[in-house]
């Protein structure tokens, strides 16, 4: 008993004190917070409203080279035009047979509607056609998508209710005819979806089509107890990972999958597996572990041991966890979404990862950001392995074969040995042993990027903006949840590496809310483009005019999209003229510092008060504020300090709590900064104007703090 109790008393102190530690991050209030009749009331989204009686849309394939995105839901393929969803789409009606709809229901699956072909593949096989894979009512089948152009019209629509553009419903709008694009199922071109494609709806399938071959993380059969990451297809072997042997993989959730060159050698070339997976050792551990895996494009497996499957196969733990002040660390382990931002080096892109933990005490969500160096670190460390009395994970320390297991065959360290088949069996041996990596990832600065704990909702997708504002560039991210919102949120560094966090916005963009299931960004059309299970919609990266029609509303929504014109809140855009006077552009003055990438500390605060629609200035603010026509607002110079936070642009929108008005604090100066002057982007620099504004002498100011000058 006393050992009970003092187990009881071990567990109830953590848990207590991850729900005091959680408290710091649950309270990001969002600056502008949209309805679903207000989002639609500002005109800047678009959502898909053909009714197709159809479910579960998944944004697979977006190709802004032809204008088009490509949606997978259940019984269609949608090709949607980028600039606008409702105009002329063209669908496929590509439903499984009813014989196999049947035996689907026989075989008891059908409790959801699971016997349909959910489709879960949409990839770029060639300029004019798509490889499409789908559920297939748990018997899983693949075909061609010709998707190319036609000057007359489209082909008659083809056989087994197979149609180039239709609408089940008697109430949808018919899609406007195009004369423009055909888009058309190949019914001679069907084959077999197994290893291709899950046979199971609700689980996640992710592929990549690199030279002609497909590689997939999938469970391949229909009981869904084999989970393997496949190669199909191409004039290299089938190839997939060791069956069921826990140690390779063990109940994954697969979530993307993509290529990231090593080095300007092509054979080097890898590509990298993010999935979860339950743990090994469960009980003694969390019950699921967030993994990044990676395989060599030019595997071809051992000669005796491991034939036909990866011999190059390694994997390593992703960590996104808050350190405590006592050294505890709290976890989320729940890998939910990555989203990939490129960069100027193709090799070393920034990853950006959702996280969850669900339990029945701590519940939360957290965003963290990995390098490939960090991950490239990992690989090339030592390898878990099993030893000592207890059979513990350890680091590896014996004799280390050559070449290095998960060295890629005729690549930078090898250019000898042109196949894995040329490899040692001892090499083989070694990997099938040991594909787990001992230290794990980390993020950046090991901290993760947001936090939410103690809310009632969870993150479930990420993507990334870069934008070029007035001060710098910046990284914006955009967080579908699964209460079926978009949180539009900005981390700003502060002193001493500390963060700050800025929720700009939180949208409701569907109707009847569900969870986001995709998302994706064009940067070159300013629109985001969301999918849930009840539809698709695409918006505009930013309202500018939601927040309202002063210069201090504008100024205080902090947001990096706009920008004051002297007339309104605008996009800001840096080649245009933007206040009017001669030679007076966005970009004017001295240049701005460059922003640093979002990967800084924990953020520590939150992001100003609720506000809804395009609500005005209070008859205070404009009693006490004169109006400002065409006047430049410029940063103040380092002679003037931030003050507390006491001041608002109006009841109606509170100053943000992590920003202060200015005021000088010299006796000399041609400029003075009233309680309209904004803390404004990164640097928090004072946006001041001439004397238009009320001096601070006619205007009560709260005593500066004792800090230097702001950022």
């Amino acid at each position: 008993m006393p050992v009970v109790g003092v187990l009881l008393w071990a567990t109830l102190l953590t848990l207590g004190w991850r729900a005091a530690h959680a408290k710091d991050h649950g309270f990001a209030t969002p600056r502008v917070q949209l309805s679903f009749k207000e989002l639609k009331a500002t005109g800047t989204a678009h959502f898909f409203n053909f009714l197709l009686n159809s479910s579960d849309y998944r944004i697979l394939l977006k190709d802004e080279d032809h204008d088009r995105m490509y949606v997978g839901s259940k019984d269609y393929v949608l090709s949607l035009d980028l600039h606008d969803i409702n105009r002329e789409p063209l669908i496929i009606h590509w439903p499984a047979s009813q014989q196999r709809i049947e035996e689907c229901i026989l075989s008891g699956k059908n409790s959801n509607g699971e016997c349909g072909n959910f489709i879960r593949l949409i990839q770029p096989w060639n300029r004019t056609h798509l490889y499409v894979c789908g559920t297939g009512a748990y018997n899983p089948i693949c075909a061609f998508v010709n998707r190319g152009r036609k000057a007359q019209g489209f082909p008659p629509s083809q056989p087994g209710g197979r149609e180039s553009r239709s609408t089940d419903s008697p109430l949808s709008p018919r899609p406007a005819q195009s004369k423009d694009y055909i888009f058309y199922l190949e019914p001679d071109k069907l084959e077999s979806g197994k290893g291709k494609c899950s046979y199971d709806p609700k689980v996640d399938t992710v592929s990549a089509l690199i030279n002609e071959e497909l590689y997939a993380g999938v469970y391949i059969d229909f009981m869904g107890t084999d989970a393997a990451i496949f190669r199909t297809m191409g004039k290299q072997t089938a190839m997939r990972t060791d069956q069921y042997n826990s140690r390779w993989l063990n109940d994954p959730a697969f979530v993307r999958a993509q290529l990231i060159p090593d080095s300007s050698e092509r054979n080097d070339d890898k590509l990298y597996f993010f999935f979860r997976e339950k743990s090994a050792d469960a009980p003694l551990s969390p019950g699921v572990y967030s993994r990044i895996g990676r395989i060599c494009l030019n595997d071809d497996g051992g000669h005796c041991c491991l034939v036909n499957k990866w011999s190059t196969f390694l994997k390593a733990r992703l960590v996104c966890s808050v350190p405590g002040p006592d050294g505890i660390e709290t976890h989320f382990d729940e890998l939910q979404d990555v989203f990939i931002q490129q960069t100027q080096d193709t090799k070393n892109p920034i990853i950006y990862a959702v996280f969850s933990a669900s339990g029945s005490v701590f519940k939360g969500s957290a965003v963290c950001v990995y390098s490939m160096a960090d991950i490239r670190m990992v690989f090339n460390g030592p390898f878990a392995h099993k030893e000592g009395p207890n059979y513990q994970w350890m680091p590896y320390t014996g004799k280390m074969p050559y070449p290095r297991p998960g060295t890629c065959p005729g690549g930078t360290f090898t250019p000898s040995m042109k196949s894995t088949k040329d490899y040692p069996d001892e090499v083989i041996n070694f990997m099938r042993a040991h594909p787990l990596m001992y230290h794990a990832v980390y993020p950046t600065h090991r901290q993760p990027l947001v936090v939410r704990t103690n809310v009632n909702y969870r993150f479930t997708t990420v993507a990334v903006d870069q934008v070029d504002a007035a001060d710098g560039r910046y990284e914006v991210l955009f967080l579908g949840t699964d209460r079926g919102t978009v949180q539009k949120v900005i981390v700003l560094p502060r002193d001493d590496m500390e963060t700050e966090e800025l929720m700009l916005e939180e949208i409701e963009v569907f109707k009847v809310p569900a969870p986001i299931k995709t998302m994706t960004i064009s940067s070159k059309r300013q629109q985001l483009y969301v999918s849930s299970a009840v539809g698709v919609t695409h918006l505009a990266l930013h309202r500018c005019d939601v927040y309202g029609e002063a210069c201090a509303d504008c100024c205080l929504a902090r947001d990096p999209y706009c920008a004051w014109d002297g007339n309104a809140c605008t996009r800001y855009s840096a080649s245009s003229k933007r206040y009017g006077g001669p030679g007076e552009s966005g970009r004017e003055g001295p240049p701005r510092p460059q922003a640093p990438p979002l990967t800084a500390r924990l953020p520590t605060g939150g992001a100003g008060g609720k506000t809804s629609g395009m609500a005005t200035p209070s008859a205070s603010a404009e009693a006490t504020t004169p109006t400002l026509t065409r006047t430049q607002w410029r940063p103040c110079s380092t002679g003037w300090r931030a003050a507390p936070p006491s001041w608002s642009a109006s009841p109606a929108r509170p100053r943000p709590a992590s920003s202060g008005c200015c005021r000088r604090t010299t006796a000399t100066g041609g400029k003075s900064c009233g309680w309209k002057a904004g803390c404004c982007g990164r640097s928090r620099a004072c946006c001041c104007a001439p004397s238009s504004l009320p001096t601070a002498a006619s205007t009560p100011a709260p005593p500066p703090r004792t800090t230097s000058s702001t950022r």
